[in-house]
C-alpha cells in the first residue's frame, strides 16, 4: 500500500496530470451542457435574453472569438512559463525546475486555457441550423462566457504568480516549507531518554545463526527512490530470514551492484529475491518522499550559486543558512530511526541504511562553507547558526557534529578573511562553543 501511495503521490506531482483532467472535464461538461440544451426547450426572456444567446450567427461569433482568444493567451502563457523556466534554471539551478511545474496554479493555468479552447470548438460543431432545424446550446454558450471571464481573472493571477515565482526568496521559503513538511514525517519522535530500539541487539550474533548468505543484486541502474521497509519486514517475517541493505533512498545504483544481503537457514527461490526486489523503486532521477537530502541539496545548489563570482549575492546565501539552520534545529531535538528493524515479536529483519545527524548537517553545510571562503559575511553568519544549533542539541554526538563544523568554518575563516575586525568578530562568536 505504501508503495502505491509512493506512485500516487509522485504522479500527483507530474506536470500534465492536473491539464489532462480539466481538459477531460471540459469535454465531458461540452457534451452534457449540449446533451441539456437539448432536453430543454429554452426561450429566454425578460433579463434572460441579455445573456442567453438567440441567433445561431451570434452564437458562432461568441465561440470563434472566445476559442481564438483562448488559444492565443495559451501560448502566451505557454512563453511567459518557458522564460520563468529559464529564468530560475540560470540563476537558481535547473534542478529547480521541477519545483516551479509542479506548482498547481501553472498546471490550473495551463489547463483552463486549453480546455476551454476544445470546449468551444464542441459546442460551436453543436451549432445547427437548417430549413427545418435550428439547435443553439444556449447553456452551454452561457457557460463558455462564464469560463473566457474566469480566464481573465486567472490570467492576473498568474502573472502575479510567476513573477514572484522566481524570486530568490520565495523559492528558498517554498524549499524550506516542503522540508519542514517532510522531516515531521520522517522524524516525527522527538528526543527522549529511552534507549533507541534495536541499539542493544547482538547483530553479529544474530548474523552468525543463518547458515546462508544471499546476495541481492540490483536488477537496473538509477537511483533508489524509495524502500518499502514495512513490507520487507513482513517478508523476512514470513521467510524466518534477516535482510541487510547497502543502501538508502538517494543513492545511484549500477546495474548488477549487491544492494543488500539475505540471511537465511533455508533454501532461496527466485520468486523470493523477486518479491524482495519489488520492495525497491529505482528510477532515473531522485525524489524528495524519503530523501531528505535532495531537498537539503536544492538549498544548497541555491547558495552555492549565490557566492560563485558570477553572481556574488551573499544575501541569498545567507538566506539559505537561515532556513537550513531552522531544519537542523528541528533535527537536532528528534529520535533519528534506528537501523535495526524488528518485526512484532522483536526479531531483528532488517538492517536499513539510514540517515544520521551528522550526515544530514555535512550535507546542509559542507558545500556552503566551501564556497564561502573569502566572503566574511557568510562565514560569519555560518558560525552564529552553528551556535544556535549547538545550543538546541539533545545529544553528545549531535553536539559534536556541531563542534566539528564550528572548527572547519573557523579554519576557513582564519585562512581567507583579510580584515583583522572580521576575524575577530568570527572568533567572539566561535568562543560560545567549546571547540577544545
Amino acid at each position: 500500500m505504501k508503495k502505491l501511495l509512493f506512485f500516487w503521490n509522485e504522479l500527483k506531482a507530474t506536470f500534465w496530470l492536473v491539464p489532462v483532467l480539466i481538459i477531460v472535464l471540459s469535454i465531458l461538461l461540452a457534451i452534457g451542457f449540449v446533451y441539456l440544451d437539448q432536453l430543454i426547450a429554452f426561450s429566454p426572456e425578460g433579463p434572460g435574453r441579455f445573456f442567453f444567446v438567440d441567433n445561431v450567427d451570434s452564437a458562432r461569433n461568441i465561440l470563434s472569438i472566445i476559442s481564438g482568444a483562448m488559444i492565443g493567451v495559451a501560448g502566451t502563457v505557454f512563453s511567459v512559463t518557458l522564460v520563468a523556466l529559464t529564468l530560475a534554471s540560470s540563476q537558481l539551478g535547473p534542478r529547480l525546475i521541477k519545483n516551479f511545474m509542479y506548482v498547481r496554479l501553472n498546471q490550473v493555468v495551463l489547463g483552463a486555457y486549453v480546455s476551454t479552447f476544445l470546449y468551444c470548438l464542441i459546442v460551436l460543431n453543436s451549432l445547427q441550423e437548417n430549413d427545418d432545424f435550428v439547435f443553439i446550446p444556449s447553456l452551454a454558450i452561457l457557460l463558455a462566457i462564464i469560463a473566457a471571464i474566469a480566464n481573465i481573472v486567472l490570467l492576473i493571477i498568474f502573472i502575479h504568480q510567476i513573477s514572484i515565482s522566481i524570486q530568490a526568496d520565495k523559492v528558498i521559503s517554498d524549499i524550506s516549507s516542503f522540508i519542514s513538511k517532510k522531516i515531521k514525517v520522517l522524524f516525527p519522535e522527538k528526543m527522549d531518554d529511552e534507549e533507541e530500539p534495536g541499539n542493544n541487539l547482538p547483530v553479529e550474533n544474530i548474523k552468525s545463526e543463518y547458515d546462508t548468505i544471499v546476495e541481492v543484486k540490483s536488477p537496473r541502474h538509477g537511483y533508489m527512490q524509495y524502500v518499502d521497509n514495512d513490507s520487507l519486514i513482513d517478508l523476512m517475517t514470513r521467510y524466518d530470514a534477516l535482510f541487510e541493505m547497502s543502501y538508502r533512498p538517494g543513492d545511484y545504483i549500477v546495474n548488477d551492484i549487491v544492494i543488500g544481503k539475505l540471511y537465511t537457514n533455508n533454501n532461496v527461490e527466485e520468486d523470493q529475491i523477486e518479491k524482495i526486489l519489488f520492495q525497491f523503486v529505482i528510477g532515473n532521477t531522485k525524489t524528495a518522499q524519503q530523501d531528505l537530502e535532495f531537498s537539503i541539496h536544492q538549498m544548497v545548489e541555491i547558495a552555492g550559486r549565490a557566492l560563485s563570482p558570477g553572481m556574488n549575492d551573499p544575501f541569498t546565501a545567507i538566506a539559505c543558512i537561515d532556513n537550513l539552520t531552522a531544519t537542523m534545529c528541528y533535527l537536532a531535538q528528534v529520535r533519528f530511526p534506528s537501523k535495526y528493524l524488528v518485526d512484532d515479536q522483536k526479531e531483528l529483519r532488517l538492517i536499513a541504511d539510514t540517515l544520521d545527524f551528522e550526515g544530514v548537517l555535512d550535507a546542509a553545510f559542507n558545500q556552503i562553507r566551501q564556497f564561502s571562503a573569502g566572503n566574511a559575511a557568510v562565514i560569519i553568519r555560518l558560525m552564529e547558526v552553528l551556535v544556535i544549533i549547538h545550543e538546541v542539541a539533545k545529544k553528545d554526538s549531535y553536539k559534536k557534529a556541531v563542534i566539528k563544523h564550528a572548527k572547519m568554518t573557523l579554519n576557513i575563516g582564519k585562512a581567507s578573511i583579510k580584515e583583522k575586525n572580521d576575524l575577530e568578530d568570527l572568533i567572539e562568536r566561535s568562543n560560545k562553543i567549546d571547540l577544545e
